[in-house]
């Protein structure tokens, strides 16, 4: 008998399958679709990891029962081939990105064919594709005419030794990503998206979606709707701070006034402040941490007094102390939190280290308060003068409306979601399509002269200005302004890695449409997405800035739906046998070549599938694969026995049965 050989066997019905066309999806079709998404990977030089084996091959089960059922499936893949880790490895190697993104394509491509996965490959697209990345620039253009894309100066992570600007997510425990550095803030000006102006749509819109609940609570706290007060605290002879507030009810707790390092009037108080050196040291060690690092809630809260700088509370006229604090931001609140120990854990954290007054404000309704901790539910108002004995969220109205009445305060909706900062000081990014003119000032590309292609260079390191490497070329940044025909500049700075895969999606429905990045009939079709499925690390911030641009499209009525995936869905990380991630510098990756090599490609996907809930980190077993593997074996043994004989009743019955299992089991 034939032996078990998955090599031979995967290698013959694979060449079958790509020469069918059976994976290929129709527009238009009579048979009810059905879109099928998974992230498309950032191919590396590392190729393919078990990871991604594991989204894949679950939504390829998807994907092939759905064809069976009838359905017209697309299942599509590309390539996420722009950002920083392209830029690394070239600076690292010295290949250049072009060639180190396309040779790192072809190892991709090779492994997923080899995988045998079911792609639609007719539509296969690249981010760095100057056929691709018009329609980005594109869009970035639309967002621009509706002022949704701007100019700011605001403080970013800046690496002092590469010279450049880093994303939060570049920056690792205070250090640069790429060497080590210790970061600071430093105030540049940068292009931003207005992706606040979505954050009511982008709340609401998502308890209608079929999303785990994890990633809805995730995206509900990351827009952080709060409902609250704007308090003006005036500090004599100086300007004023405002503070943004959900419990107004504890203004007469306050006992001190913390402002960012970089709030605006910092540099006129330090002047008058008699630690100016303690302070100026402060700012300067603030500015080496990171947004995240500072409003981290688990790490020790430091801070340094004002000494001699008073703030006045407006609700009763008294001096409070004011203080620097780096827990506190710029971009949130008004970059000023009133310090109230006695109900608000934070605050009473700050008030025991540095030994400032707790005064109780609220007492609870029935139960004694825990004493040596702060009571921060609500309760009945103590210690404040005319507004004693009302209830907590009476007393915040009426404080509300006293403030408003003597104008120290307003009502206001308060989000933590802050605007994206939209800005790379990189080479390997799509080129923003904006020109600078003396004469005219902020000018965009015209339509009809996109793409921007990226120039080729030899020198992608980053310059001695903190500008892009792109500033260095002088016959691609001078230019000529298309308003007035005068001498005129090209924006340097680059987008994101996160713009190609905020649209995507779209571009799959009509993949090599010259005029338009879609046809609005095709999206009709297609859209939304029935079934996305990615990492749970991308469930926060590409999954906003994908549904703000399609939201943003939807308005313009470029595309048929508000919502871009109706179902969202994410795999857990594939762990190293030891129980940590994968990682080169461990030594535990898992090369699923190898695994292929020497198991077949079917164990791998069957294994994979079978090593724990979906939703789960799980660690690798080769001992569960090679249970696979025995599986397959035995399978196939079984048929090769069996394929000529008759089938009985009882074998129908169990076949039925099987299928109606599996069948539940996929969904």
């Amino acid at each position: 008998m034939e032996r078990y050989n998955p090599e031979k066997i995967e290698e013959k019905w694979q060449k079958k399958w790509e020469k069918s066309s059976l994976n290929k999806a129709e527009d238009f079709s009579k048979k009810p679709k059905k879109y099928i998404l998974v992230e498309f990977p950032y191919p590396s030089g590392d190729g393919l990891h078990v990871g991604h084996v594991r989204s894949y091959s679950a939504l390829d089960a998807v994907s092939r029962k759905k064809r069976m059922e009838g359905y017209n499936v697309l299942y599509p893949i590309g390539y996420d081939a722009f950002g920083l880790p392209t830029e690394n490895y070239a600076i690292k190697t010295g290949i250049h990105p072009t060639k180190a993104t396309e040779e790192n394509i072809q190892i991709f491509k090779k492994q997923l064919k080899r995988l045998g996965l079911s792609f639609d490959w007719d539509r296969e697209i690249n981010t760095t594709d100057p056929k691709y990345y018009k329609w980005t620039q594109w869009i970035f253009l639309q967002l621009y005419k509706k002022g949704l894309a701007y100019q700011d100066e605001i403080p970013i992570n800046w690496c002092p030794s590469c010279k450049i600007g880093l994303a939060n997510e570049e920056v690792i425990d205070g250090k640069c990503e790429r060497c080590k550095t210790e970061t600071e803030q430093k105030k540049k000006k940068q292009w931003m998206l207005k992706i606040t102006e979505y954050a009511e749509k982008l709340l609401q819109d998502i308890k209608d979606l079929d999303y785990s609940e994890k990633i809805k609570i995730q995206q509900i706290n990351w827009i952080g709707k709060s409902e609250g007060t704007i308090i003006e605290f005036e500090i004599p002879k100086n300007e004023s701070a405002k503070v943004f507030t959900t419990r107004a009810d504890t203004i007469f707790g306050v006992t001190a006034l913390v402002l960012a390092p970089e709030h605006k009037i910092i540099q006129e108080l330090k002047e008058k402040a008699e630690n100016k050196k303690e302070v100026e040291e402060y700012i300067k060690q603030a500015k080496k941490k990171t947004e995240l690092e500072r409003t981290d809630l688990e790490k020790e809260k430091t801070g340094v007094p004002l000494k001699g700088i008073y703030a006045i509370n407006p609700i009763n006229k008294k001096e409070i102390p004011v203080w620097i604090g780096d827990y506190v931001v710029a971009t949130y609140g008004g970059g000023a939190v009133m310090v109230v120990p006695a109900h608000d854990k934070r605050d009473y954290e700050f008030a025991k280290k540095y030994n400032i007054e707790i005064k109780r404000v609220i007492k609870p309704k029935e139960e004694k308060q825990l004493e040596g901790q702060a009571y921060t539910d609500y309760g009945i108002l103590v210690n404040s003068e005319k507004f004693n004995n009302l209830p907590s969220k009476k007393a915040i109205k009426e404080i509300t409306e006293y403030l408003e009445k003597n104008n120290k305060g307003k009502k206001e909706t308060n989000y933590h979601l802050r605007d994206w900062v939209f800005s790379r000081q990189h080479y390997w990014g799509e080129p923003i399509p904006i020109i600078h003119c003396e004469k005219c000032g902020i000018v965009p590309v015209p339509e009809k002269d996109l793409p921007v292609e990226l120039p080729y260079v030899e020198k992608y390191k980053p310059t001695d200005t903190g500008e892009s490497p792109l500033a260095n070329i002088k016959e691609w940044v001078n230019t000529r302004c298309p308003k007035c025909q005068g001498p005129a500049k090209r924006e340097t700075d680059t987008m994101p890695n996160w713009a190609g895969s905020s649209w995507y999606f779209l571009r799959y429905c009509d993949p090599h449409n010259k005029e338009e990045f879609a046809n609005y009939e095709k999206l009709e079709y297609w859209m939304p997405v029935d079934w996305y499925n990615g990492g749970m690390e991308h469930t926060t911030l590409h999954l906003l800035y994908s549904r703000f641009w399609h939201k943003f499209l939807y308005d313009q009525k470029l595309v048929p739906t508000k919502e871009p995936y109706l179902k969202r869905r994410s795999h857990g990380m594939v762990l190293a046998p030891d129980g940590r991630k994968m990682s080169k510098s461990f030594g535990n990756v898992i090369n699923p070549d190898e695994v292929i090599k020497g198991y077949g490609a079917d164990s791998l996907r069957l294994y994979e599938m079978f090593m724990g809930p979906f939703e789960e980190a799980i660690s690798w077993s080769t001992e569960g694969l090679e249970g696979c593997y025995r599986f397959l074996k035995k399978a196939w043994y079984s048929l090769k026995e069996n394929i000529k004989k008759e089938s009985t009743k009882e074998i129908t019955q169990k076949l039925h049965q099987t299928i109606k299992k599996i069948t539940e089991d996929i969904e």
